[in-house]
């Protein structure tokens, strides 16, 4: 049965309702504050595996589900991608080191609702190429943001981050994207971090979806590991990634996923 409400748009895009946005807040509220709470067990020594259990236990006293236990056989609270993993990397026995910078991707579900979110962390003391990197990423997004207002297009978010990362001559990861969301963990469209303006499905209000750039210091490809779910940098070469989930308004849009405490960008 369809618990969805709204009209879908002809590319299969839904369109919701006014007051869902209240049930978007709440969610992205929640993974917003736990990647808050997750951040001073960020350290060397530490393992990956460690913050997924932590994780694990703030989202069940929260009261709420994870929406990747159990995903296409996903056995994990969290994805926890260090230093050349793009994305999708499985928590684990790994013991963090000075300087490595690590994404660490979370999303719950209240009452029905998704919440999805990443952001960089660092163990110790970054290196001034990781920083760079990981500020060009964040801005990356904030700019993608920007342009996600109603009567622009999805080609023009991806334009926006595509064009800013290779003025920095760095690279967008292609095999990766952002995706619907809202009631279903993902749906059309599918959110493209690099592109032509003016192309793609038009924006309209009530439009919810993730925004989730992975930038990488060298070229943009990906191979995934034979454990089908680790995505690493071809080359070897760092990667970041920042994410929101956003609802799109009547003059912009809203972030559903603000750090309560202003944690979102790890060095700055």
């Amino acid at each position: 049965m369809d618990t969805n409400k709204g009209r879908l748009t002809r590319e299969g895009i839904r369109i919701y309702e006014e007051a869902d946005f209240a049930g978007m807040h709440a969610a992205g509220r929640l993974a917003a504050q736990i990647l808050d709470e997750i951040a001073p067990q960020v350290f060397p020594g530490q393992t990956t595996g460690e913050i997924d259990r932590l994780i694990t236990e703030m989202v069940a006293a929260a009261g709420a589900v994870s929406a990747t236990i159990g995903y296409k056989g996903y056995q994990h609270a969290s994805c926890i991608s260090v230093n050349h993993v793009v994305c999708h990397g499985i928590p684990g026995d790994k013991l963090l080191k000075d300087g490595d910078i690590l994404n660490i991707d979370v999303t719950v579900i209240v009452d029905g609702w998704f919440g999805d979110t990443s952001r960089m962390y660092v163990a110790g003391k970054p290196s001034v190429k990781s920083q760079r990197l990981i500020q060009v990423t964040h801005d990356a997004l904030m700019l993608g943001i920007e342009a996600a207002r109603p009567g622009n297009t999805f080609g023009d978010i991806g334009a926006a981050i595509q064009t800013f990362v290779e003025s920095h001559r760095m690279s967008v990861v292609r095999d990766f994207c952002g995706h619907g969301l809202g009631r279903v963990f993902h749906a059309p469209p599918n959110v493209l971090h690099y592109g032509r303006s003016g192309t793609g499905p038009r924006l309209e209000e009530g439009m919810f979806f993730t925004i989730e750039p992975m930038v990488n210091l060298g070229r943009p490809e990906t191979k995934v590991l034979a454990d089908d779910w680790t995505a690493v940098t071809r080359d070897k070469s760092l990667s970041a990634q920042f994410e929101h989930s956003i609802g799109i308004t009547a003059d912009g849009c809203d972030i559903f996923t603000l750090s309560p405490g202003g944690l979102f960008h790890p060095t700055a």
